[in-house]
């Protein structure tokens, strides 16, 4: 039998499907190209361990753009109408001359694993805003509901040129503490009329907000505003710490009608430019990155584990024993471990 041809060789690998080309991903996202900056996001997204080489080389391209943009989380309490408020605050900063782009980190499907809210059909406005970039992200079961890949994506949108992130939180577990350890600057959205709800509001939730705005200030609700404003001021002032220079303002707003949002912009430049004076600011994100370095060094450890072919040969089994009660979940989990460092030992 005669062996193939040079010719049919090349064009056999002329078939094979080519990796990320992180060079041009690149290029792509500092010029500003909207379909790289999507292609590079869901790169750095993707669970493939083939792509991870692709996605480290990406990120280094880009780490000399990152770090100008104003990171802002947001979150609220239920119904208190979040992706309303970032689809008016948003427009009202790309009127300003601002470009901003939305992480907005959904719930994820249990069947397909994807988004579920439709954060693009949710923020009209600013889906169709040239100055604006909307990227909903499922957050596939992610620990208190922030993807895995949140901060290289605002890295990437920050290397794109936008000059403002703003992150939406789920809004569960802990998803407020996770995004408020990644942004500038952490907004809670409350309702009119505290009540039983400043009762029921976490303590840790007031701890880590550097503004509160009580959102649906307009019509009747306009005085029950400014008494839940009153009445979260005065909660503010026991949590926060004495020393602290920054005192979280409590203002009132209506996205519905546009109402306030000029006003908490202000206060949020305020807040940037006192941390920037201070040192603060850079003092939080060196903080950050630190942190940054170690959940994901735990993330590809996990992923690692869970591509382990002893590991998943000895899943099955080990999950069996655990869910009869024959074995300790503790002790399944160092065997596991055991396993993972026992197979890159014999490796070596």
């Amino acid at each position: 039998m005669s062996s193939p041809s040079p010719t049919a060789d090349r064009r056999s690998a002329d078939r094979r499907p080519a990796g990320p080309d992180a060079a041009a991903l690149a290029a792509g996202v500092v010029a500003g190209e909207r379909t790289a900056l999507g292609r590079a996001i869901t790169l750095v997204e993707s669970r493939n361990p083939a792509h991870r080489t692709a996605a480290r080389a990406l990120l280094n391209a880009i780490a000399p753009h990152t770090g100008r943009a104003q990171r802002i989380g947001i979150t609220g309490v239920p119904g208190v109408g979040k992706s309303t408020f970032i689809d008016a605050f948003g427009t009202v900063l790309t009127e300003l001359g601002r470009r901003v782009a939305v992480l907005a980190v959904d719930p994820s499907s249990t069947r397909s694993g994807g988004s579920i809210l439709g954060d693009k059909t949710r923020m009209q406005r600013l889906s169709v805003d040239p100055a604006a970039f909307v990227r909903p992200s499922p957050s596939a079961g992610t620990l208190g509901g922030v993807t895995r890949a949140t901060r290289e994506t605002m890295a990437l949108c920050e290397a794109a040129g936008f000059d403002v992130i703003l992150v939406e939180t789920v809004g569960v577990g802990q998803s407020e503490v996770a995004v408020a350890g990644m942004v500038d600057f952490f907004l809670v959205l409350m309702l009119p009329g505290a009540g039983d709800e400043l009762q029921g509001i976490k303590k840790g939730l007031l701890e880590i907000a550097d503004m509160i705005a009580v959102n649906k200030a307009d019509g009747d609700n306009r005085a029950r505003a400014e008494e839940a404003a009153a009445e979260y001021s005065q909660a503010l002032r026991i949590v926060t710490p004495a020393g602290s220079d920054w005192r979280p303002p409590v203002l009132t707003c209506s996205a519905l009608h546009g109402e306030g949002l000029p006003a908490l912009w202000a206060r949020i430049e305020e807040h940037a430019a006192q941390t920037a004076a201070d040192g603060s600011r850079e003092a939080r994100r060196r903080h950050q990155r630190i942190d940054w370095m170690w959940d994901s060094l735990r993330d590809q450890l996990l992923a690692r584990l869970e591509n382990d072919a002893r590991v998943t040969a000895a899943v099955p089994g080990l999950e069996a024993r655990v869910a009869e009660g024959d074995v300790i979940a503790s002790v399944a989990g160092e065997q596991l471990l055991d396993l993972f460092l026992g197979s890159h030992d014999h490796k070596e």
